[in-house]
């Protein structure tokens, strides 16, 4: 069986507003690597070799000299850009976007990357660290994947594998049926580590207590590129009922949701027991730096990243 070109998908547009500056350009390697260099080395290794970058165009000259210029050759390489006048009809010609100072969510933020992508594709957050057998896992699928169809993918982590010590996270919490197809997405809000093991859930002045296996999802889909239209047709919807608020956001989870409920798309969990890290606030960065390091001393990475890399 022929196995299916691939494409990694990186957001990297986000504004980093709880972590003070632009998170995606701080280095945490020993040799000045970021985060998301980690995550395409990783996804490098296990075949994605074909990467569309989604920034905001102000980034463009830190990105390229931060980051780009930093990549391997053998690393194909593209950037779309995020703006919020960037939208479907009949919205495109409208002042929407007028004082808007961010773009309008993550499902903008692929639907955006549209005329790059030709193969199935991962997405990815830049200031998130996956490990490595997440890749691995989704490239295979991917690998296999009917481009044609709305069937899609995401790795599901231990939510106890994704919390930060430095304060609470926002997860999208899966259910998952007896076949592995997720059932339903939950976004959970203000979560943080609670006693005996347990995860709190604070949001919306109520308290939940979560199991610490129960898996969440961190924004590593894979999709084919059946999704394109479908989010160019949920930004639609959206844009009818939340177009005049400058502070909504269109999140990709939502729609994957979405998508779910109404039989549109069927999502298969890649369960995964890789620990995920993050700079959600400036003191993970410590943090991220330290496990890097020691990701380095046992050897799991080389201390510097991309040499031996052509």
């Amino acid at each position: 069986m022929q196995q299916n070109k691939v494409t990694l998908v990186v957001m990297a547009a986000g504004m980093g507003s709880r972590y003070g500056g632009i998170k995606q350009l701080d280095s945490v390697g020993q040799s000045g690597e970021t985060i998301l260099e980690f995550g395409l080395y990783d996804a490098y290794r296990a075949g994605f070799d074909d990467v569309v970058f989604i920034i905001r165009e102000d980034l463009e000259d830190d990105f390229r000299r931060a980051v780009l210029d930093r990549l391997p050759a053998s690393l194909r390489v593209r950037l779309a850009f995020q703006r919020p006048d960037d939208l479907p009809p009949p919205y495109q010609d409208r002042a929407l976007a007028a004082g808007r100072l961010k773009p309008w969510g993550t499902a903008q933020a692929v639907w955006s990357a549209r005329e790059l992508i030709k193969n199935p594709f991962a997405v990815i957050n830049a200031d998130d660290f996956y490990g490595r057998d997440s890749f691995q896992t989704m490239r295979a699928w991917l690998a296999c994947a009917n481009p044609l169809t709305p069937e899609y993918a995401l790795a599901g982590y231990q939510l106890k594998n994704t919390l930060s010590e430095n304060g609470s996270v926002s997860r999208g919490i899966c259910a998952v049926g007896a076949t592995g197809y997720l059932t339903k997405i939950r976004e959970h809000v203000a979560l943080k580590a609670g006693p005996d093991g347990k995860v709190l859930s604070t949001g919306d002045q109520t308290v939940e207590t979560l199991e610490p296996d129960t898996l969440v999802s961190m924004n590593l889909f894979g999709f084919t590129p059946a999704v394109l239209g479908q989010l160019g047709a949920a930004l639609q919807r959206f844009l009818a009922a939340w177009g005049t608020d400058p502070k909504r956001e269109c999140y990709l989870p939502s729609v994957v949701g979405e998508l779910v409920d109404g039989g549109l798309a069927t999502v298969k969990v890649l369960p995964t027991a890789e620990s995920w890290f993050g700079v959600t606030y400036q003191a993970d960065r410590a943090d991220v730096a330290r496990r890097v390091g020691a990701l380095v001393g046992r050897g799991v990475y080389p201390r510097s990243l991309w040499e031996g890399v052509r």
